[in-house]
């Protein structure tokens, strides 16, 4: 079952990643994860420490090339996988990225989301633009404004693809946020063996 995660930055996606692997693997299950990055966090560190501001385009075409090799890779690394896949990040998140700095789509991304394998589940963990700031601020590993963050909220929800995600509200404790992750894993894999076994029976005739 493949699972990806989205969301503005400090709404918890590799908390929740990591959390929803080792609870699979802790009740006897295969499981693993994947990250697709894009270096954004890096360079936004380079930027902010050495004053220098990376044209948009340029940002943009690094960290897709970045990003489409990763995610590639992550998919290779999941063919025929029989459990758990959860794929922290994914081409979605660079096309948020491309609504903020005012960018077009493009033709190559949305080409590559309809050849790779389509998730089961892409689950977009929703949360309070203020409370992600303060998280973000608190872990001091990068920097993001507010108003950045109002953004990105507002871009992923103008996806195209954003009407097939499941919002998870992430404001939660660990635990508490766990808790909803795994219900809607859950209910999406009910929803897909209901499916297959439709298929199964449409196939066989009466």
């Amino acid at each position: 079952m493949l699972v990806i995660l989205t969301g503005i930055d400090g709404s918890g996606k590799t908390t929740a990643a990591r959390a929803m692997v080792t609870a699979a693997l802790r009740d006897g299950k295969d499981a693993i994860l994947l990250r697709n990055y894009a270096g954004r966090r890096r360079m936004s560190l380079v930027s902010a420490r050495y004053g220098i501001q990376f044209p948009a385009q340029l940002a943009d075409a690094v960290e897709t090339l970045i990003r489409s090799v990763n995610v590639l890779i992550s998919h290779t690394k999941t063919w025929k996988y029989p459990g758990l896949i959860i794929m922290d990040r994914h081409l979605h998140c660079q096309l948020a990225l491309r609504q903020v700095r005012g960018l077009p789509r493009g033709r190559f991304l949305p080409f590559l989301l309809r050849k790779l394998p389509k998730p089961d589940l892409i689950i977009h963990l929703v949360i309070d633009p203020e409370e992600a700031h303060r998280r973000i601020l608190a872990r001091g590993t990068d920097v993001e404004t507010l108003d950045d963050l109002n953004s990105f909220r507002t871009a992923y929800r103008s996806l195209p693809e954003y009407v097939h995600f499941t919002e998870v509200n992430s404001g939660g404790t660990p635990a508490e946020v766990l808790s909803k992750l795994r219900i809607a894993i859950a209910n999406a894999d009910s929803s897909r063996g209901t499916s297959l076994d439709r298929s199964k029976a449409s196939s066989q005739g009466p």
